[in-house]
């Protein structure tokens, strides 16, 4: 990248405005330094001005720092390091950070691939992926719009495949009678002459057999039903929340604490094992997805009165919350089209509803969170991830 061309000069400025955003600072302040600076030097300019230390994983963001700097400008000839971007977040929701929090990484990298991907086609975007997901998150996490041309994204429209109940077997009201028949008629003569008391006896018993039969013949209907109603999401009260506050947990390192308003008149105060994947402060008026028909209970000595339900990729080392549309109220019921029923007023814990339900929750390819395909939905749109076909607990 030739130093001190119109690209070069537009590109640092970018930058130097995308991380004052990110770190609370007046990028006037820097507008001097822009032209005769490199970006590593206006990135330690910044966090210095901003009283931060340099990250402890400083060698991640030089590694960011030195692909920003040999970064094309040329959009035609930066296909490959999009390539190279697309296979790193395959596995990541951001750059660098704890599990979903944007790092000083990912303000500098979104602003030097923002001009080569606002134009792309649709076809070429759907190519990326991943590139496209994380854009989409760092855009509307950061609020760049001000700063950035919004990257607009074609979002699916889900019409989830609603497996039609499965039929009923036909019984034919003789079929038993016909078996027994033939039955009979195969029997060497010498059994049909047998005394009268025990033909008799044995009419007795075939009128027992023949009354029992019905309740035998719906007992496994009646199994399947019991056991659809155990597996159906119906049962967990799901709504959406917002996270008023939220803080460490006394006595437990890898647990929070948040206060999450659900449309109550008392905000519900909730244990959440999320402190080794965001701090407080990201959770803070962050909307949520829990469910609040748990029993409550106290976890370390702290009450807890619902569960926040969160996205996990495969080796559990990244973790978010679900995340509701901008415009979900906090204390709408999430749906899914097709299932109705009303919820449990309490989980029954013996019953293990929860644990036989959640292996049905997880995020499709478009990190969309579904329960066994069909989306939860809110009166705003699907509740989503930016961890794609993660689980959800």
């Amino acid at each position: 990248m030739a130093p001190g061309g119109n690209g070069d000069l537009q590109r640092k400025q970018a930058i130097v405005s995308s991380l004052c955003k990110h770190i609370s600072l007046d990028p006037k302040a820097f507008s001097s330094q822009v032209p005769g600076n490199d970006i590593k030097t206006l990135y330690t300019s910044i966090l210095k001005s901003a009283g931060k230390e340099s990250p402890q994983n400083n060698d991640g963001v030089m590694k960011w720092i030195a692909f920003a700097e040999s970064f094309p400008n040329d959009s035609k000839a930066c296909s490959g390091r999009l390539n190279e971007l697309n296979s790193d977040l395959a596995q990541k929701s951001v750059l660098l950070g704890d599990g979903f929090t944007p790092s000083e990484a990912d303000a500098i990298v979104f602003s030097v691939v923002h001009s080569s991907v606002v134009g792309l086609s649709n076809p070429e975007k759907e190519k990326l992926p991943h590139v496209m997901r994380w854009m989409d998150y760092i855009q509307n996490r950061e609020d760049l719009g001000a700063l950035f041309e919004k990257i607009l994204l074609e979002k699916p429209v889900f019409e989830p495949q609603i497996a039609k109940p499965a039929a009923k077997p036909e019984v034919q009201a003789n079929a038993k009678g016909t078996v027994q028949n033939t039955q009979t008629a195969d029997k060497p003569e010498a059994e049909k002459n047998t005394k009268k008391s025990d033909s008799g006896d044995n009419k007795k018993k075939a009128k027992g057999d023949k009354e029992a039969a019905p309740e035998k013949k719906k007992e496994p209907e009646k199994e399947a039903a019991e056991k659809d109603k155990e597996l159906s999401v119906s049962l967990l009260n799901i709504q959406v929340g917002l996270i008023r506050k939220a803080w460490k947990h006394p006595s437990a390192d890898s647990l929070l604490v948040e206060e999450i308003d659900v449309g109550e008149v008392k905000l519900r105060q909730v244990v959440s094992g999320l402190a080794k994947f965001c701090k407080p402060e990201d959770l803070t008026n962050r909307r949520v997805v829990l469910i609040t028909n748990v029993k409550p209970g106290k976890l370390r000595d702290v009450m807890s009165e619902g569960l926040v339900l969160c996205a996990s990729n495969e080796d559990h080392s990244i973790v978010e919350p679900l995340l509701p549309p901008e415009g979900a109220k906090p204390g709408e019921r999430v749906s899914f089209s097709g299932i109705d029923g009303k919820p449990e007023d309490v989980l029954n814990p013996k019953k293990k509803q929860l644990e036989k339900i959640t292996p049905n929750l997880f995020t499709d390819e478009k990190g969309v969170a579904t329960f066994k395909g069909i989306p939860f939905m809110t009166s705003a749109g699907p509740c989503t991830s930016s961890i794609p076909k993660a689980s959800i607990k």
